[in-house]
Protein backbone atom coordinates (compact mmCIF):
# COMPACT_ATOMS: atom_id res chain seq x y z
CA UNK A 1 0.00 0.00 0.00
CA UNK A 2 1.66 3.23 -1.12
CA UNK A 3 1.10 6.54 0.62
CA UNK A 4 -2.20 8.41 0.08
CA UNK A 5 -2.60 11.77 -1.64
CA UNK A 6 1.09 12.05 -2.48
CA UNK A 7 2.07 12.59 1.18
CA UNK A 8 4.58 10.29 2.84
CA UNK A 9 4.24 10.44 6.65
CA UNK A 10 6.92 9.33 9.08
CA UNK A 11 4.68 6.33 9.87
CA UNK A 12 1.14 5.07 9.34
CA UNK A 13 -1.01 1.94 9.53
CA UNK A 14 -1.36 -0.63 6.75
CA UNK A 15 -4.87 -2.12 6.59
CA UNK A 16 -5.81 -4.73 4.01
CA UNK A 17 -8.91 -6.74 3.11
CA UNK A 18 -8.05 -9.50 5.60
CA UNK A 19 -8.13 -6.94 8.41
CA UNK A 20 -11.44 -5.55 7.21
CA UNK A 21 -13.03 -9.01 6.99
CA UNK A 22 -12.00 -9.81 10.56
CA UNK A 23 -13.54 -6.58 11.85
CA UNK A 24 -16.75 -7.07 9.86
CA UNK A 25 -17.10 -10.60 11.26
CA UNK A 26 -17.10 -9.19 14.79
CA UNK A 27 -19.63 -6.51 13.84
CA UNK A 28 -21.93 -9.34 12.74
CA UNK A 29 -21.30 -11.37 15.90
CA UNK A 30 -22.90 -11.35 19.36
CA UNK A 31 -20.00 -9.56 21.03
CA UNK A 32 -18.67 -6.10 20.21
CA UNK A 33 -16.81 -5.93 23.53
CA UNK A 34 -15.99 -8.19 26.51
CA UNK A 35 -16.18 -11.19 24.19
CA UNK A 36 -13.87 -14.00 23.02
CA UNK A 37 -11.63 -11.97 20.72
CA UNK A 38 -10.05 -10.22 23.71
CA UNK A 39 -8.64 -13.39 25.28
CA UNK A 40 -7.62 -14.68 21.85
CA UNK A 41 -5.66 -11.51 21.14
CA UNK A 42 -4.07 -11.61 24.58
CA UNK A 43 -3.06 -15.25 24.14
CA UNK A 44 -1.59 -14.53 20.71
CA UNK A 45 0.39 -11.55 22.01
CA UNK A 46 1.78 -13.53 24.93
CA UNK A 47 2.73 -16.42 22.64
CA UNK A 48 4.37 -14.16 20.06
CA UNK A 49 6.50 -12.37 22.66
CA UNK A 50 7.25 -15.41 24.81
CA UNK A 51 5.53 -14.08 27.94
CA UNK A 52 3.15 -15.95 30.25
CA UNK A 53 0.45 -13.27 30.33
CA UNK A 54 -0.86 -10.36 28.29
CA UNK A 55 -3.58 -7.89 29.28
CA UNK A 56 -4.90 -5.53 26.60
CA UNK A 57 -5.89 -1.95 27.36
CA UNK A 58 -7.65 0.91 25.61
CA UNK A 59 -4.34 2.68 24.85
CA UNK A 60 -0.61 2.49 25.48
CA UNK A 61 -1.07 5.21 28.09
CA UNK A 62 -3.68 3.11 29.92
CA UNK A 63 -1.30 0.15 29.74
CA UNK A 64 1.47 2.16 31.42
CA UNK A 65 -0.97 3.37 34.08
CA UNK A 66 -2.01 -0.21 34.75
CA UNK A 67 1.57 -1.46 34.91
CA UNK A 68 2.57 1.22 37.41
CA UNK A 69 -0.46 0.41 39.56
CA UNK A 70 0.27 -3.33 39.44
CA UNK A 71 3.83 -2.59 40.58
CA UNK A 72 2.45 -0.86 43.67
CA UNK A 73 3.53 2.63 42.65
CA UNK A 74 1.71 5.34 44.59
CA UNK A 75 1.91 8.71 46.27
CA UNK A 76 5.44 9.68 47.26
CA UNK A 77 7.15 7.03 45.11
CA UNK A 78 9.54 7.72 42.24
CA UNK A 79 10.14 6.14 38.86
CA UNK A 80 13.28 6.68 36.78
CA UNK A 81 12.73 7.14 33.06
CA UNK A 82 14.00 8.87 29.95
CA UNK A 83 12.99 12.38 28.91
CA UNK A 84 13.16 11.35 25.23
CA UNK A 85 9.70 9.83 25.11
CA UNK A 86 6.09 10.74 24.64
CA UNK A 87 4.78 12.33 27.85
CA UNK A 88 2.54 9.32 28.61
CA UNK A 89 5.56 7.49 30.07
CA UNK A 90 5.97 10.00 32.87
CA UNK A 91 2.34 11.17 33.03
CA UNK A 92 1.16 7.72 34.09
CA UNK A 93 3.31 7.99 37.22
CA UNK A 94 1.80 11.39 38.01
CA UNK A 95 -1.70 9.88 37.80
CA UNK A 96 -0.77 7.77 40.85
CA UNK A 97 0.86 10.59 42.81
CA UNK A 98 4.39 9.40 42.03
CA UNK A 99 7.25 11.57 40.77
CA UNK A 100 9.11 10.96 37.51
CA UNK A 101 12.89 11.27 37.78
CA UNK A 102 14.59 11.78 34.42
CA UNK A 103 17.96 10.21 33.65
CA UNK A 104 19.97 11.32 30.63
CA UNK A 105 20.37 9.40 27.38
CA UNK A 106 23.05 7.99 25.15
CA UNK A 107 23.38 10.72 22.50
CA UNK A 108 23.93 8.15 19.75
CA UNK A 109 20.75 6.10 20.33
CA UNK A 110 18.40 8.33 22.33
CA UNK A 111 17.99 5.48 24.84
CA UNK A 112 18.41 5.97 28.58
CA UNK A 113 22.04 5.63 29.74
CA UNK A 114 22.21 2.66 32.19
CA UNK A 115 25.19 4.17 33.99
CA UNK A 116 23.13 7.22 34.93
CA UNK A 117 20.17 5.25 36.26
CA UNK A 118 21.97 4.09 39.39
CA UNK A 119 22.92 7.65 40.30
CA UNK A 120 19.24 8.60 40.20
CA UNK A 121 18.04 5.83 42.55
CA UNK A 122 16.82 6.97 45.97
CA UNK A 123 14.94 5.34 48.80
CA UNK A 124 11.74 6.39 47.03
CA UNK A 125 12.52 4.65 43.72
CA UNK A 126 9.90 2.01 42.96
CA UNK A 127 10.65 1.26 39.29
CA UNK A 128 12.99 1.86 36.39
CA UNK A 129 11.04 2.60 33.21
CA UNK A 130 13.38 2.37 30.21
CA UNK A 131 12.00 3.40 26.80
CA UNK A 132 12.95 1.43 23.69
CA UNK A 133 13.30 4.61 21.66
CA UNK A 134 12.49 4.25 17.95
CA UNK A 135 12.05 0.50 18.48
CA UNK A 136 15.73 0.03 19.38
CA UNK A 137 15.87 -1.97 22.64
CA UNK A 138 17.71 -0.55 25.63
CA UNK A 139 20.54 -2.47 27.32
CA UNK A 140 18.16 -4.66 29.28
CA UNK A 141 20.81 -6.95 30.78
CA UNK A 142 22.51 -4.03 32.54
CA UNK A 143 19.23 -2.44 33.63
CA UNK A 144 17.74 -5.68 34.92
CA UNK A 145 20.90 -6.51 36.82
CA UNK A 146 20.86 -3.10 38.49
CA UNK A 147 17.17 -3.41 39.36
CA UNK A 148 17.61 -6.85 40.88
CA UNK A 149 20.51 -5.67 43.03
CA UNK A 150 18.48 -2.74 44.31
CA UNK A 151 15.18 -4.61 44.70
CA UNK A 152 13.14 -2.50 42.26
CA UNK A 153 10.97 -3.32 39.26
CA UNK A 154 11.70 -2.82 35.56
CA UNK A 155 8.61 -1.64 33.69
CA UNK A 156 9.68 -1.37 30.07
CA UNK A 157 8.01 1.16 27.81
CA UNK A 158 8.08 -0.95 24.66
CA UNK A 159 5.45 1.12 22.87
CA UNK A 160 7.85 1.54 19.91
CA UNK A 161 9.23 -1.97 20.06
CA UNK A 162 6.67 -4.72 19.45
CA UNK A 163 8.49 -7.25 17.25
CA UNK A 164 11.95 -6.11 18.33
CA UNK A 165 14.29 -8.43 20.22
CA UNK A 166 17.23 -8.21 22.60
CA UNK A 167 19.85 -10.98 22.77
CA UNK A 168 17.51 -13.31 20.92
CA UNK A 169 14.49 -12.71 23.18
CA UNK A 170 11.44 -10.78 22.05
CA UNK A 171 10.67 -7.52 23.80
CA UNK A 172 7.78 -8.29 26.12
CA UNK A 173 9.35 -11.40 27.64
CA UNK A 174 12.29 -9.88 29.53
CA UNK A 175 11.20 -7.13 31.95
CA UNK A 176 8.91 -7.45 34.97
CA UNK A 177 6.25 -5.78 32.84
CA UNK A 178 6.34 -4.35 29.32
CA UNK A 179 3.83 -1.90 27.89
CA UNK A 180 2.96 -1.80 24.19
CA UNK A 181 0.92 0.59 22.04
CA UNK A 182 -1.25 -0.22 19.02
CA UNK A 183 -1.70 3.35 17.81
CA UNK A 184 -1.76 3.54 13.97
CA UNK A 185 1.87 4.70 13.73
CA UNK A 186 3.09 1.68 15.76
CA UNK A 187 4.15 -1.77 14.45
CA UNK A 188 0.55 -3.03 14.53
CA UNK A 189 -2.65 -0.98 14.77
CA UNK A 190 -5.97 -1.41 16.55
CA UNK A 191 -6.97 2.26 16.19
CA UNK A 192 -6.16 3.04 19.79
CA UNK A 193 -5.01 0.28 22.09
CA UNK A 194 -2.22 -1.13 24.19
CA UNK A 195 -1.15 -4.08 26.31
CA UNK A 196 0.97 -5.09 29.28
CA UNK A 197 2.93 -8.33 29.13
CA UNK A 198 4.29 -10.03 32.24
CA UNK A 199 5.43 -13.37 33.60
CA UNK A 200 4.10 -12.62 37.09
CA UNK A 201 0.66 -14.00 37.99
CA UNK A 202 -0.06 -11.46 40.75
CA UNK A 203 0.68 -8.56 38.39
CA UNK A 204 -1.56 -10.21 35.79
CA UNK A 205 -4.50 -10.41 38.21
CA UNK A 206 -4.06 -6.78 39.26
CA UNK A 207 -3.91 -5.65 35.63
CA UNK A 208 -7.12 -7.49 34.77
CA UNK A 209 -8.99 -5.84 37.62
CA UNK A 210 -7.46 -2.40 37.09
CA UNK A 211 -8.74 -2.15 33.52
CA UNK A 212 -12.28 -3.06 34.65
CA UNK A 213 -13.09 -0.60 37.45
CA UNK A 214 -11.11 -2.57 40.07
CA UNK A 215 -13.57 -5.45 39.84
CA UNK A 216 -12.20 -8.86 40.76
CA UNK A 217 -11.97 -11.27 37.84
CA UNK A 218 -11.28 -14.34 40.00
CA UNK A 219 -13.50 -17.03 41.42
CA UNK A 220 -14.84 -17.40 44.99
CA UNK A 221 -11.32 -17.51 46.46
CA UNK A 222 -10.68 -13.99 45.17
CA UNK A 223 -13.76 -12.49 46.83
CA UNK A 224 -13.61 -10.64 50.14
CA UNK A 225 -17.19 -11.51 51.14
CA UNK A 226 -19.27 -14.67 50.64
CA UNK A 227 -21.20 -14.65 47.36
CA UNK A 228 -24.98 -14.69 47.89
CA UNK A 229 -25.53 -15.88 44.33
CA UNK A 230 -24.12 -16.27 40.86
CA UNK A 231 -24.69 -12.60 40.04
CA UNK A 232 -22.25 -11.39 42.67
CA UNK A 233 -19.02 -9.50 41.92
CA UNK A 234 -16.83 -7.09 43.89
CA UNK A 235 -15.06 -3.84 43.17
CA UNK A 236 -12.06 -4.18 45.45
CA UNK A 237 -10.11 -1.04 44.55
CA UNK A 238 -10.56 2.08 42.45
CA UNK A 239 -9.85 0.99 38.91
CA UNK A 240 -10.70 2.39 35.49
CA UNK A 241 -12.64 1.47 32.37
CA UNK A 242 -9.62 0.77 30.19
CA UNK A 243 -11.08 -2.14 28.20
CA UNK A 244 -10.28 -2.83 24.56
CA UNK A 245 -13.19 -3.95 22.36
CA UNK A 246 -13.59 -7.19 20.41
CA UNK A 247 -13.69 -5.04 17.27
CA UNK A 248 -10.21 -3.73 17.99
CA UNK A 249 -8.91 -7.11 19.12
CA UNK A 250 -10.06 -8.71 15.86
CA UNK A 251 -8.05 -6.11 13.98
CA UNK A 252 -5.11 -6.67 16.34
CA UNK A 253 -5.17 -10.43 15.77
CA UNK A 254 -5.16 -9.94 12.02
CA UNK A 255 -2.34 -7.41 12.23
CA UNK A 256 -0.30 -9.59 14.59
CA UNK A 257 -0.28 -12.41 12.05
CA UNK A 258 1.50 -10.02 9.67
CA UNK A 259 3.85 -8.43 12.21
CA UNK A 260 6.99 -10.33 11.19
CA UNK A 261 6.45 -9.20 7.62
CA UNK A 262 5.90 -5.63 8.78
CA UNK A 263 9.15 -5.67 10.76
CA UNK A 264 11.04 -7.24 7.87
CA UNK A 265 9.84 -4.49 5.52
CA UNK A 266 10.74 -1.74 7.98
CA UNK A 267 14.22 -3.25 8.22
CA UNK A 268 14.57 -3.27 4.43
CA UNK A 269 13.63 0.41 4.29
CA UNK A 270 16.06 1.26 7.10
CA UNK A 271 18.87 -0.50 5.23
CA UNK A 272 17.94 1.39 2.06
CA UNK A 273 18.09 4.67 3.99
CA UNK A 274 21.48 3.71 5.38
CA UNK A 275 22.82 2.89 1.92
CA UNK A 276 21.49 6.14 0.44
CA UNK A 277 22.58 8.46 3.25
CA UNK A 278 25.88 6.99 4.46
CA UNK A 279 28.65 9.57 4.19
CA UNK A 280 26.39 12.58 3.77
CA UNK A 281 27.63 15.88 5.23
CA UNK A 282 24.39 17.03 6.87
CA UNK A 283 23.33 14.42 9.42
CA UNK A 284 24.25 11.27 11.33
CA UNK A 285 22.34 8.00 10.97
CA UNK A 286 20.64 5.95 13.71
CA UNK A 287 22.87 3.76 15.87
CA UNK A 288 21.71 0.25 16.82
CA UNK A 289 23.24 -1.72 19.68
CA UNK A 290 24.91 -4.98 18.65
CA UNK A 291 22.66 -7.00 20.99
CA UNK A 292 19.45 -5.64 19.50
CA UNK A 293 17.19 -6.31 16.56
CA UNK A 294 15.05 -3.15 16.28
CA UNK A 295 11.47 -2.84 15.06
CA UNK A 296 12.29 0.46 13.30
CA UNK A 297 9.29 2.35 14.57
CA UNK A 298 11.25 5.53 13.75
CA UNK A 299 14.23 6.42 11.61
CA UNK A 300 15.77 9.27 13.64
CA UNK A 301 18.49 11.25 11.90
CA UNK A 302 20.61 13.76 13.87
CA UNK A 303 21.87 16.96 12.27
CA UNK A 304 25.55 17.82 12.52
CA UNK A 305 26.70 20.96 14.37
CA UNK A 306 26.89 23.26 11.39
CA UNK A 307 23.29 22.52 10.33
CA UNK A 308 21.52 22.71 13.71
CA UNK A 309 20.27 26.24 13.12
CA UNK A 310 18.77 25.13 9.79
CA UNK A 311 16.57 22.41 11.30
CA UNK A 312 13.34 24.52 11.33
CA UNK A 313 13.91 25.47 7.70
CA UNK A 314 14.61 21.86 6.72
CA UNK A 315 11.54 20.66 8.62
CA UNK A 316 9.25 23.13 6.83
CA UNK A 317 10.84 22.47 3.45
CA UNK A 318 10.40 18.68 3.75
CA UNK A 319 6.78 19.01 4.81
CA UNK A 320 6.01 21.34 1.92
CA UNK A 321 7.62 18.80 -0.40
CA UNK A 322 5.29 16.05 0.86
CA UNK A 323 7.37 14.32 3.57
CA UNK A 324 5.39 14.56 6.82
CA UNK A 325 8.48 14.38 9.03
CA UNK A 326 8.33 14.82 12.81
CA UNK A 327 10.60 15.47 15.79
CA UNK A 328 10.71 12.81 18.55
CA UNK A 329 10.66 14.21 21.17
CA UNK A 330 10.52 17.47 23.00
CA UNK A 331 12.06 16.38 26.33
CA UNK A 332 9.13 15.57 28.62
CA UNK A 333 10.13 18.09 31.26
CA UNK A 334 10.19 20.94 28.72
CA UNK A 335 6.39 20.98 28.61
CA UNK A 336 4.70 23.81 30.55
CA UNK A 337 2.95 21.40 32.93
CA UNK A 338 6.25 19.88 34.00
CA UNK A 339 7.87 23.29 34.37
CA UNK A 340 5.06 24.22 36.77
CA UNK A 341 5.95 21.10 38.77
CA UNK A 342 9.47 22.46 39.21
CA UNK A 343 11.39 20.66 36.44
CA UNK A 344 13.87 22.87 34.60
CA UNK A 345 16.03 22.88 31.51
CA UNK A 346 19.52 21.50 31.92
CA UNK A 347 18.77 18.40 34.00
CA UNK A 348 19.48 16.04 31.07
CA UNK A 349 21.81 17.98 28.73
CA UNK A 350 22.43 15.06 26.35
CA UNK A 351 18.69 14.54 25.89
CA UNK A 352 18.25 18.23 25.21
CA UNK A 353 21.03 18.12 22.62
CA UNK A 354 19.47 15.01 21.06
CA UNK A 355 16.17 16.87 20.71
CA UNK A 356 17.89 19.79 18.99
CA UNK A 357 19.43 17.45 16.41
CA UNK A 358 16.71 14.83 15.83
CA UNK A 359 14.33 14.53 12.88
CA UNK A 360 12.28 11.42 12.05
CA UNK A 361 12.03 10.61 8.36
CA UNK A 362 9.57 8.06 6.92
CA UNK A 363 10.03 4.36 7.67
CA UNK A 364 6.90 2.20 7.74
CA UNK A 365 5.88 -1.11 6.28
CA UNK A 366 3.34 0.32 3.81
CA UNK A 367 6.01 2.20 1.85
CA UNK A 368 6.76 0.82 -1.57
CA UNK A 369 10.12 1.19 -3.34
CA UNK A 370 8.94 4.31 -5.15
CA UNK A 371 8.06 5.91 -1.80
CA UNK A 372 11.51 5.09 -0.44
CA UNK A 373 13.22 6.57 -3.48
CA UNK A 374 11.05 9.68 -3.13
CA UNK A 375 12.20 10.08 0.47
CA UNK A 376 15.85 9.93 -0.60
CA UNK A 377 15.41 12.42 -3.43
CA UNK A 378 13.32 14.82 -1.36
CA UNK A 379 15.75 14.85 1.56
CA UNK A 380 18.75 15.43 -0.71
CA UNK A 381 16.96 18.17 -2.63
CA UNK A 382 15.96 19.99 0.56
CA UNK A 383 19.46 19.85 1.99
CA UNK A 384 21.26 20.83 -1.19
CA UNK A 385 19.21 24.02 -1.28
CA UNK A 386 20.57 25.19 2.08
Amino acid sequence: MSSPRGKIPYSRQSIDEDDIREVVAVLRSDYLTQGPKIRKFEAALASYCGARYAVVFSSGTAALHGAYFAAGIGAGDEIITSPITFVATSNAALYLGARPVFADVDPATGNIDPELIEKAITGKTKAIVPVDYAGNPVQLDIIRGLAERRGIKVIEDGCHALGASYRGKKIGSISDMTAFSFHPVKPIATGEGGAVLTNDEKSYEKLLAFRTHGISQGGPAALEYPAPGGWYYEMQFLGFNYRLTDIQCALGLSQLRKLDGFIKRRGEIARSHEKAFTGNKWFDLPVVNDDSKPSWHLYPIRFKDEFLDEKPVIFDRLRKAGLVVQVHYLPAYFHPYYRRLGYREGICPKAEEFYKRELSIPVYHGMDDADVETVHKTVFNALREL
